[in-house]
């Protein structure tokens, strides 16, 4: 198994949603997780705040963010195991995030040798 970093980006409007589609929407999330973590895939993963801030360049200069579109913010992470790249793009399909026209980044973790 290789190691996999899901990036959640867009998906449910949370400061326009009525609370009850945050709740199916939620529950959706939960459920879909639940079935990874179950299975042995999930290794773990967070929500993120939207507070952010940008440390760049040589100068170090730091910027208040967030830095893009609210559908291109990321919003959380999933690290996953999966047999490879494919199986890895197969199983975030699952994702509840599709249903609000939001998208994931598959992107695959690098061995680094110590």
């Amino acid at each position: 198994m290789e190691k996999f970093l899901y990036l959640f980006r867009g998906g449910m409007d949370y400061t326009a949603a009525s609370p009850e589609a945050m709740q199916a929407n939620m529950q959706k999330w939960n459920q879909w997780m639940g079935k990874l973590m179950q299975d042995g895939i999930m290794q773990g993963g967070e929500p993120l705040q939207a507070a952010s801030k940008k440390v760049a360049g040589k100068s170090k200069v730091v910027t208040d963010g967030p830095f893009a579109e609210a559908k291109e913010i990321v919003g959380g992470y999933l690290l996953i195991n999966a047999n490879d790249i494919n199986h890895a793009v197969e199983l975030s399909k699952g994702c509840p995030i599709f249903e609000m026209d939001g998208s994931v980044e598959v992107r695959p973790i690098q061995k680094m040798e110590m």
